[in-house]
Protein backbone atom coordinates (compact mmCIF):
# COMPACT_ATOMS: atom_id res chain seq x y z
CA UNK A 1 0.00 0.00 0.00
CA UNK A 2 2.36 2.57 0.85
CA UNK A 3 4.79 1.49 -2.49
CA UNK A 4 1.15 2.34 -4.58
CA UNK A 5 0.45 5.68 -2.48
CA UNK A 6 4.41 6.61 -3.04
CA UNK A 7 3.67 5.78 -7.06
CA UNK A 8 0.78 8.10 -6.67
CA UNK A 9 2.21 10.80 -5.49
CA UNK A 10 4.96 10.71 -8.15
CA UNK A 11 2.72 10.17 -10.77
CA UNK A 12 0.57 13.45 -10.02
CA UNK A 13 3.73 15.46 -9.24
CA UNK A 14 5.02 14.17 -13.17
CA UNK A 15 0.81 15.14 -14.59
CA UNK A 16 1.19 18.40 -12.92
CA UNK A 17 4.68 19.45 -14.35
CA UNK A 18 3.82 18.05 -17.74
CA UNK A 19 0.72 19.76 -17.78
CA UNK A 20 2.52 23.59 -17.01
CA UNK A 21 4.89 23.05 -19.70
CA UNK A 22 2.01 21.70 -22.35
CA UNK A 23 0.86 24.68 -24.65
CA UNK A 24 -2.87 25.15 -23.69
CA UNK A 25 -5.46 27.28 -26.10
CA UNK A 26 -4.82 30.62 -27.05
CA UNK A 27 -7.57 32.50 -28.24
CA UNK A 28 -7.33 35.71 -30.08
CA UNK A 29 -9.15 38.84 -29.18
CA UNK A 30 -9.90 40.62 -32.00
CA UNK A 31 -10.61 40.62 -35.94
CA UNK A 32 -11.67 43.00 -38.59
CA UNK A 33 -14.86 43.28 -40.44
CA UNK A 34 -14.40 45.04 -43.65
CA UNK A 35 -16.68 47.87 -44.45
CA UNK A 36 -19.26 47.54 -47.50
CA UNK A 37 -17.60 48.78 -50.71
CA UNK A 38 -21.14 49.85 -51.86
CA UNK A 39 -22.39 53.31 -50.73
CA UNK A 40 -25.78 55.05 -50.20
CA UNK A 41 -29.22 53.28 -49.45
CA UNK A 42 -29.70 49.14 -49.94
CA UNK A 43 -32.78 48.36 -51.79
CA UNK A 44 -33.58 44.93 -49.78
CA UNK A 45 -36.32 44.29 -52.21
CA UNK A 46 -34.12 44.76 -55.47
CA UNK A 47 -31.25 43.37 -54.00
CA UNK A 48 -30.35 39.39 -54.29
CA UNK A 49 -27.80 39.49 -51.21
CA UNK A 50 -24.90 41.75 -49.71
CA UNK A 51 -21.18 41.12 -49.63
CA UNK A 52 -19.53 40.99 -46.49
CA UNK A 53 -15.69 40.03 -46.10
CA UNK A 54 -13.83 40.10 -42.89
CA UNK A 55 -10.14 39.46 -42.02
CA UNK A 56 -8.97 36.21 -40.03
CA UNK A 57 -8.57 36.43 -36.24
CA UNK A 58 -5.31 35.31 -34.90
CA UNK A 59 -5.30 31.38 -35.19
CA UNK A 60 -7.06 29.45 -31.95
CA UNK A 61 -4.80 27.33 -31.20
CA UNK A 62 -4.89 24.21 -29.27
CA UNK A 63 -1.95 22.06 -28.36
CA UNK A 64 -0.02 23.53 -31.35
CA UNK A 65 -3.31 22.60 -33.33
CA UNK A 66 -5.02 25.50 -35.42
CA UNK A 67 -9.06 25.03 -34.58
CA UNK A 68 -11.10 26.34 -37.16
CA UNK A 69 -13.80 29.02 -35.19
CA UNK A 70 -17.27 29.49 -36.67
CA UNK A 71 -18.63 32.17 -37.75
CA UNK A 72 -22.14 34.13 -37.61
CA UNK A 73 -23.16 37.57 -38.21
CA UNK A 74 -25.71 39.59 -36.32
CA UNK A 75 -27.64 42.56 -37.57
CA UNK A 76 -29.39 45.10 -35.48
CA UNK A 77 -30.96 48.20 -36.44
CA UNK A 78 -30.71 49.91 -32.96
CA UNK A 79 -26.93 49.56 -33.33
CA UNK A 80 -26.84 47.61 -29.80
CA UNK A 81 -26.34 44.28 -29.00
CA UNK A 82 -27.65 43.63 -25.92
CA UNK A 83 -30.42 41.19 -26.44
CA UNK A 84 -30.82 38.51 -29.04
CA UNK A 85 -34.18 38.01 -30.64
CA UNK A 86 -35.30 34.22 -30.11
CA UNK A 87 -37.60 33.02 -32.33
CA UNK A 88 -38.77 30.64 -29.88
CA UNK A 89 -39.27 32.80 -27.09
CA UNK A 90 -42.70 34.24 -25.77
CA UNK A 91 -41.68 37.19 -24.95
CA UNK A 92 -38.91 39.04 -26.56
CA UNK A 93 -39.42 42.69 -25.55
CA UNK A 94 -36.25 44.84 -25.50
CA UNK A 95 -34.52 42.39 -28.33
CA UNK A 96 -32.63 45.01 -30.72
CA UNK A 97 -30.58 42.47 -32.46
CA UNK A 98 -30.96 38.50 -34.66
CA UNK A 99 -28.31 36.86 -35.93
CA UNK A 100 -28.18 34.92 -39.33
CA UNK A 101 -28.91 31.42 -39.83
CA UNK A 102 -25.92 30.68 -41.95
CA UNK A 103 -22.60 29.56 -40.23
CA UNK A 104 -18.80 30.26 -42.10
CA UNK A 105 -15.61 28.92 -41.85
CA UNK A 106 -14.17 32.28 -43.32
CA UNK A 107 -14.58 35.58 -44.00
CA UNK A 108 -14.09 34.92 -47.68
CA UNK A 109 -17.05 35.62 -50.32
CA UNK A 110 -19.46 36.08 -47.78
CA UNK A 111 -23.11 36.57 -49.23
CA UNK A 112 -25.92 37.64 -46.64
CA UNK A 113 -29.48 36.80 -48.38
CA UNK A 114 -31.55 40.08 -48.80
CA UNK A 115 -34.50 38.89 -48.31
CA UNK A 116 -33.68 36.91 -45.00
CA UNK A 117 -32.72 40.46 -43.47
CA UNK A 118 -35.79 41.73 -44.52
CA UNK A 119 -37.99 39.02 -43.32
CA UNK A 120 -35.86 39.21 -39.53
CA UNK A 121 -36.39 42.98 -39.60
CA UNK A 122 -40.18 42.40 -39.86
CA UNK A 123 -39.94 39.68 -37.00
CA UNK A 124 -37.80 42.06 -34.90
CA UNK A 125 -39.64 45.08 -35.06
CA UNK A 126 -43.06 43.42 -35.40
CA UNK A 127 -44.49 44.77 -38.58
CA UNK A 128 -47.73 42.85 -39.54
CA UNK A 129 -48.98 45.51 -42.42
CA UNK A 130 -46.94 47.10 -44.85
CA UNK A 131 -48.17 50.57 -43.75
CA UNK A 132 -45.81 50.23 -40.36
CA UNK A 133 -42.82 49.46 -42.86
CA UNK A 134 -40.39 52.56 -42.67
CA UNK A 135 -39.08 54.18 -46.06
CA UNK A 136 -35.66 53.28 -44.58
CA UNK A 137 -33.68 51.63 -41.87
CA UNK A 138 -30.25 52.18 -40.32
CA UNK A 139 -28.29 48.10 -40.18
CA UNK A 140 -25.42 47.61 -37.75
CA UNK A 141 -23.23 44.64 -38.45
CA UNK A 142 -20.89 42.27 -37.02
CA UNK A 143 -19.48 38.73 -36.69
CA UNK A 144 -19.05 36.72 -33.84
CA UNK A 145 -16.34 34.12 -33.95
CA UNK A 146 -16.63 31.05 -32.01
CA UNK A 147 -15.36 27.34 -31.25
CA UNK A 148 -18.30 24.83 -31.60
CA UNK A 149 -18.50 21.12 -30.65
CA UNK A 150 -20.29 18.17 -31.83
CA UNK A 151 -23.31 19.42 -30.12
CA UNK A 152 -22.87 22.85 -31.39
CA UNK A 153 -22.41 24.00 -28.28
CA UNK A 154 -20.46 27.77 -28.50
CA UNK A 155 -16.79 28.16 -26.27
CA UNK A 156 -14.77 31.06 -26.55
CA UNK A 157 -16.23 33.71 -28.52
CA UNK A 158 -14.89 37.09 -29.92
CA UNK A 159 -16.27 39.73 -31.79
CA UNK A 160 -15.45 41.60 -34.86
CA UNK A 161 -15.95 45.88 -34.91
CA UNK A 162 -18.88 47.32 -35.93
CA UNK A 163 -20.51 48.31 -39.79
CA UNK A 164 -23.14 50.10 -40.74
CA UNK A 165 -25.04 50.55 -43.37
CA UNK A 166 -28.73 52.45 -44.97
CA UNK A 167 -31.57 49.92 -46.37
CA UNK A 168 -34.87 50.24 -47.27
CA UNK A 169 -36.86 47.73 -46.16
CA UNK A 170 -40.25 46.44 -47.43
CA UNK A 171 -43.69 44.56 -46.25
CA UNK A 172 -43.36 40.55 -46.62
CA UNK A 173 -45.59 38.56 -45.00
CA UNK A 174 -44.50 35.65 -43.06
CA UNK A 175 -45.55 32.34 -43.48
CA UNK A 176 -44.51 29.07 -41.58
CA UNK A 177 -40.85 28.22 -42.21
CA UNK A 178 -40.64 24.33 -43.87
CA UNK A 179 -40.33 21.94 -40.92
CA UNK A 180 -36.40 20.81 -40.25
CA UNK A 181 -35.58 17.77 -42.09
CA UNK A 182 -32.33 15.74 -41.77
CA UNK A 183 -31.02 12.87 -43.54
CA UNK A 184 -29.33 9.99 -43.01
CA UNK A 185 -26.55 8.48 -44.70
CA UNK A 186 -23.99 5.56 -44.52
CA UNK A 187 -23.08 1.70 -44.92
CA UNK A 188 -26.84 0.50 -44.04
CA UNK A 189 -28.39 3.00 -45.59
CA UNK A 190 -30.70 3.49 -48.92
CA UNK A 191 -27.81 2.13 -51.06
CA UNK A 192 -25.16 1.67 -48.68
CA UNK A 193 -22.79 3.63 -50.31
CA UNK A 194 -22.47 6.40 -47.68
CA UNK A 195 -23.21 8.48 -50.41
CA UNK A 196 -24.23 11.92 -49.79
CA UNK A 197 -24.51 13.67 -53.31
CA UNK A 198 -27.02 16.83 -53.24
CA UNK A 199 -29.54 14.87 -56.27
CA UNK A 200 -29.26 11.48 -53.82
CA UNK A 201 -32.47 11.89 -51.61
CA UNK A 202 -34.42 8.51 -51.75
CA UNK A 203 -30.82 6.59 -52.88
CA UNK A 204 -28.15 7.29 -50.81
CA UNK A 205 -29.61 9.69 -48.83
CA UNK A 206 -33.29 8.92 -46.52
CA UNK A 207 -34.38 11.39 -45.05
CA UNK A 208 -36.62 11.70 -41.55
CA UNK A 209 -40.19 11.82 -42.01
CA UNK A 210 -42.30 14.52 -40.64
CA UNK A 211 -44.76 12.88 -37.59
CA UNK A 212 -48.35 12.69 -38.38
CA UNK A 213 -50.31 15.85 -36.85
CA UNK A 214 -47.01 16.97 -35.57
CA UNK A 215 -46.55 20.52 -34.71
CA UNK A 216 -43.18 22.19 -35.84
CA UNK A 217 -42.27 25.79 -34.86
CA UNK A 218 -43.67 28.75 -37.06
CA UNK A 219 -40.31 30.68 -37.38
CA UNK A 220 -38.00 27.98 -37.34
CA UNK A 221 -39.53 24.70 -38.65
CA UNK A 222 -38.37 22.76 -35.72
CA UNK A 223 -40.09 19.57 -34.54
CA UNK A 224 -39.79 16.10 -34.05
CA UNK A 225 -39.51 13.84 -37.27
CA UNK A 226 -39.56 9.96 -37.14
CA UNK A 227 -38.20 6.75 -39.38
CA UNK A 228 -38.81 3.05 -38.81
CA UNK A 229 -36.67 0.58 -40.49
CA UNK A 230 -34.96 -2.53 -40.61
CA UNK A 231 -30.97 -2.28 -39.87
CA UNK A 232 -28.43 -4.91 -39.52
CA UNK A 233 -25.33 -5.58 -37.29
CA UNK A 234 -22.29 -3.86 -37.61
CA UNK A 235 -24.87 -0.85 -39.93
CA UNK A 236 -23.01 2.35 -39.22
CA UNK A 237 -24.64 6.06 -40.21
CA UNK A 238 -25.02 9.66 -39.22
CA UNK A 239 -27.07 12.44 -40.25
CA UNK A 240 -25.96 15.51 -42.66
CA UNK A 241 -28.45 18.54 -42.65
CA UNK A 242 -27.80 19.32 -46.42
CA UNK A 243 -28.09 17.07 -49.07
CA UNK A 244 -24.57 17.04 -50.70
CA UNK A 245 -22.70 19.20 -47.52
CA UNK A 246 -20.86 17.45 -45.11
CA UNK A 247 -20.38 20.46 -42.75
CA UNK A 248 -23.02 19.96 -40.87
CA UNK A 249 -23.18 16.67 -39.44
CA UNK A 250 -25.34 14.69 -36.06
CA UNK A 251 -23.48 11.63 -34.80
CA UNK A 252 -22.84 9.30 -32.15
CA UNK A 253 -22.54 12.18 -29.62
CA UNK A 254 -26.04 13.04 -30.44
CA UNK A 255 -27.76 9.96 -29.18
CA UNK A 256 -29.76 10.82 -26.35
CA UNK A 257 -29.08 7.58 -23.45
CA UNK A 258 -28.03 4.95 -26.11
CA UNK A 259 -29.01 1.48 -25.94
CA UNK A 260 -26.86 -1.49 -25.60
CA UNK A 261 -28.05 -2.10 -29.09
CA UNK A 262 -25.69 0.91 -30.20
CA UNK A 263 -22.38 0.92 -30.39
CA UNK A 264 -19.51 3.90 -31.28
CA UNK A 265 -19.33 2.13 -34.40
CA UNK A 266 -15.80 4.17 -35.07
CA UNK A 267 -14.67 4.91 -31.40
CA UNK A 268 -14.74 8.78 -32.33
CA UNK A 269 -18.18 9.84 -32.10
CA UNK A 270 -18.83 10.00 -35.91
CA UNK A 271 -20.71 7.23 -36.35
CA UNK A 272 -23.72 5.71 -34.92
CA UNK A 273 -23.45 1.58 -35.14
CA UNK A 274 -26.18 -0.76 -34.94
CA UNK A 275 -24.66 -3.75 -32.34
CA UNK A 276 -27.43 -5.89 -33.09
CA UNK A 277 -29.83 -6.18 -35.79
CA UNK A 278 -33.49 -5.53 -35.91
CA UNK A 279 -36.58 -2.96 -36.48
CA UNK A 280 -35.79 0.47 -35.08
CA UNK A 281 -37.31 3.75 -35.22
CA UNK A 282 -35.50 7.08 -35.14
CA UNK A 283 -37.06 10.10 -33.88
CA UNK A 284 -34.91 13.05 -34.51
CA UNK A 285 -35.89 16.68 -32.68
CA UNK A 286 -34.59 19.31 -35.20
CA UNK A 287 -35.26 21.81 -31.98
CA UNK A 288 -32.64 20.46 -29.83
CA UNK A 289 -30.71 18.61 -32.41
CA UNK A 290 -31.06 15.18 -30.15
CA UNK A 291 -31.74 11.85 -31.34
CA UNK A 292 -33.45 8.98 -29.43
CA UNK A 293 -33.21 5.21 -31.21
CA UNK A 294 -35.49 2.43 -30.02
CA UNK A 295 -36.57 -1.00 -30.76
CA UNK A 296 -39.72 -1.23 -33.28
CA UNK A 297 -41.52 -4.10 -30.97
CA UNK A 298 -44.48 -4.86 -33.58
CA UNK A 299 -44.54 -7.17 -35.99
CA UNK A 300 -43.45 -6.08 -39.44
CA UNK A 301 -44.14 -7.83 -42.88
CA UNK A 302 -41.75 -7.84 -45.69
CA UNK A 303 -43.06 -7.16 -49.07
CA UNK A 304 -41.03 -8.20 -52.19
CA UNK A 305 -42.78 -5.63 -54.51
CA UNK A 306 -44.92 -2.44 -54.07
CA UNK A 307 -46.83 -0.57 -56.77
CA UNK A 308 -48.97 2.69 -57.63
CA UNK A 309 -52.05 2.65 -59.10
CA UNK A 310 -53.75 5.86 -59.92
CA UNK A 311 -55.15 7.92 -62.51
CA UNK A 312 -51.65 8.41 -64.47
CA UNK A 313 -51.88 4.74 -65.95
CA UNK A 314 -55.58 3.73 -65.73
CA UNK A 315 -55.39 2.15 -62.06
CA UNK A 316 -53.19 -0.83 -63.22
CA UNK A 317 -49.77 -1.36 -61.30
CA UNK A 318 -46.52 0.36 -61.76
CA UNK A 319 -43.41 -0.51 -59.49
CA UNK A 320 -42.38 0.98 -57.35
CA UNK A 321 -38.50 0.89 -56.76
CA UNK A 322 -36.80 -0.28 -53.46
CA UNK A 323 -34.25 2.20 -51.30
CA UNK A 324 -32.58 0.01 -49.29
CA UNK A 325 -30.84 -2.27 -51.57
CA UNK A 326 -28.33 -3.77 -48.98
CA UNK A 327 -27.35 -7.65 -49.88
CA UNK A 328 -29.04 -9.64 -47.26
CA UNK A 329 -31.24 -6.85 -45.50
CA UNK A 330 -34.41 -6.04 -45.57
CA UNK A 331 -36.39 -3.04 -47.06
CA UNK A 332 -39.10 -1.05 -45.92
CA UNK A 333 -39.09 1.86 -47.85
CA UNK A 334 -40.12 2.45 -51.69
CA UNK A 335 -39.71 5.37 -54.56
CA UNK A 336 -41.79 6.44 -57.20
CA UNK A 337 -41.98 9.89 -59.31
CA UNK A 338 -45.74 11.46 -59.30
CA UNK A 339 -47.01 14.76 -61.15
CA UNK A 340 -49.16 17.52 -59.77
CA UNK A 341 -52.61 16.24 -60.27
CA UNK A 342 -52.37 12.39 -59.66
CA UNK A 343 -54.88 10.47 -58.04
CA UNK A 344 -53.02 7.65 -56.85
CA UNK A 345 -52.73 4.52 -54.12
CA UNK A 346 -49.87 2.14 -53.29
CA UNK A 347 -50.67 -1.27 -53.32
CA UNK A 348 -49.53 -4.75 -53.71
CA UNK A 349 -49.12 -6.08 -57.26
CA UNK A 350 -52.01 -7.68 -58.79
CA UNK A 351 -54.55 -7.35 -55.84
CA UNK A 352 -56.28 -5.13 -53.72
CA UNK A 353 -56.22 -6.47 -50.79
CA UNK A 354 -53.20 -4.84 -49.10
CA UNK A 355 -53.37 -0.88 -49.91
CA UNK A 356 -52.66 2.70 -48.61
CA UNK A 357 -54.53 5.84 -49.93
CA UNK A 358 -54.21 9.50 -47.89
CA UNK A 359 -52.93 9.80 -44.81
CA UNK A 360 -53.62 12.43 -43.03
CA UNK A 361 -51.45 15.01 -41.33
CA UNK A 362 -48.96 14.75 -44.21
CA UNK A 363 -48.58 16.10 -47.44
CA UNK A 364 -51.28 16.12 -50.06
CA UNK A 365 -55.06 15.55 -50.09
CA UNK A 366 -57.93 13.00 -50.46
CA UNK A 367 -60.29 12.77 -52.39
CA UNK A 368 -63.67 11.23 -51.65
CA UNK A 369 -62.66 7.40 -52.64
CA UNK A 370 -59.50 8.10 -50.25
CA UNK A 371 -57.03 8.63 -52.99
CA UNK A 372 -54.12 10.40 -52.49
CA UNK A 373 -53.91 14.00 -54.92
CA UNK A 374 -50.46 15.04 -55.64
CA UNK A 375 -50.34 19.09 -55.49
CA UNK A 376 -49.60 20.96 -58.88
CA UNK A 377 -45.63 20.11 -59.60
CA UNK A 378 -43.31 17.40 -59.82
CA UNK A 379 -42.29 14.96 -56.85
CA UNK A 380 -40.59 12.02 -55.57
CA UNK A 381 -42.81 9.97 -53.79
CA UNK A 382 -41.19 7.81 -50.66
CA UNK A 383 -43.79 5.41 -48.53
CA UNK A 384 -42.61 3.37 -45.66
CA UNK A 385 -44.65 0.33 -45.41
CA UNK A 386 -43.89 -0.37 -41.99
CA UNK A 387 -45.74 2.84 -40.54
CA UNK A 388 -47.73 3.37 -43.97
CA UNK A 389 -45.91 7.49 -43.76
CA UNK A 390 -45.10 9.05 -47.30
CA UNK A 391 -43.02 12.42 -48.33
CA UNK A 392 -43.49 13.92 -51.00
CA UNK A 393 -40.47 15.75 -52.25
CA UNK A 394 -40.62 18.46 -54.88
CA UNK A 395 -38.07 17.93 -57.88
Amino acid sequence: MSMLLLAGAFALTACTDDNESNPTLTQPTQFVLNEFAVNGNIDLERTASLALSWSQPTAYNDFNAPVVPTYTVEVSPTGSFNKAFDVNAEDNTGADFFTMDETYTSGKNVELNAETIDRMLIQLNGWNEAGKVPSIVDLAFRVKAAIRDASFREYYPIYSNVVTMKAVPYYIELKPAAPIIWYMVGNCIGSASWSNDANGVGKGLVPMFLVPNGEYDKATGGGMTSFTGYFPEDGQFKFVLTPGDWNTQMNFTNVKNPGSFLIDADGDNHNIGIGEKGYYTINVDTRTNEIIIEKYEKDVKVFDQLSIAGTFNDWSDSDMTPVFTLDGAENHLWSFEVNGGDHLKIKTPGSWDTNWGYKNGLAGEADGDGNLVIPDGKYLLLFNDITGDYMLIEQ
